[in-house]
């Protein structure tokens, strides 16, 4: 049993004394940007249930063989003032690690809104559990994760899943879907993708095995894997399909406004 020290909540606000740094381009044009850098190490377990959410910017997660999670926040704005209102709060158990952000308030939601970003890279143990993952604007990566499930939302911007061999949930309003692999594990999982405004694109090795479910509403489907006597020419917008003689793997992918891309991955 572990002592009870190791299973206090570790629930505080990261504002580290960190440098801000300048810069003349790349956020917002040619306005002088402010950065702040914040990096934090979690002792947590295998399995352990991750949750976070951010407004704008992005989250990259990389699943490897770790018992620990490191954190790298990296806050942009265009003044000292807003770079010290955005927060990121994390409260992180042996079992559980959650990463809330907080913004100050928004006078607008347009091109105008001058709030900044926060930019995320975690490093996970491989087997840990996604919970929930929510961005309302900007990029999403995953990467390497082989545990129980996950489970991401974007709103708007573009969603990457990269060798994952979870029970993953992806869903996007406006933007993209790319899930890939370049290499390939045959055992049970499954990925499920839906997107209300834009386009999906999966990579699969040739050699793998697997059962693919996929729909729009408005839109095509192209799809690698079919047989030649299947394909007639005409525009496809629903298939169901297995591949290969052991398919453990199982893909639903549903769009409602754009296509369906399923390329043969090229290794």
């Amino acid at each position: 049993m572990r002592p009870n020290r190791n299973r206090r909540s570790l629930s505080f606000l990261i504002l580290p004394a960190i440098a801000v740094l300048f810069s003349g381009c790349g956020f917002g044009g040619g306005d002088r940007t402010f950065e702040e850098i914040v990096e934090q190490t979690y002792k947590i377990d295998a399995t352990a249930t991750l949750s976070l959410s951010n407004a704008d910017g992005s989250v990259r997660i990389y699943g490897t063989d770790t018992t620990e999670i490191k954190l790298q926040a990296i806050k942009k704005t265009y003044s000292v003032e807003q770079l010290r209102k955005i927060s990121v709060n994390v409260s992180a158990q042996p079992g559980s690690v959650s990463i809330e952000t907080n913004y100050p308030p928004k006078k607008t939601w347009g091109l105008g809104d001058r709030s900044g970003t926060v930019d995320y890279i975690l490093v996970v143990p491989q087997t840990c559990k996604i919970s929930r993952l929510d961005l309302t604007n900007g990029e999403i990566l995953i990467e390497g994760m082989r545990g129980e499930a996950v489970r991401a939302n974007l709103v708007n911007g573009r969603l990457y899943a990269h060798n994952c061999f979870s029970d993953i949930h992806l869903s996007v309003i406006t933007g993209g879907v790319d899930v890939s692999y370049n290499c390939w594990e045959q055992k049970k999982f499954s990925i499920d993708a839906q997107i209300v405004n834009g386009h999906t694109h999966v990579f699969i090795p040739g050699d793998a095995s697997f059962h693919v479910v996929a729909e729009t509403e408005d839109g095509q489907i192209d799809n690698d894997f079919a047989e030649q006597a299947q394909r007639s020419g005409e525009d496809v917008s629903k298939i169901d399909l297995v591949v290969g003689s052991t398919p453990e793997a199982d893909f639903r992918l549903r769009a409602k406004n754009g296509n369906i891309q399923i390329g043969e991955a090229d290794l």
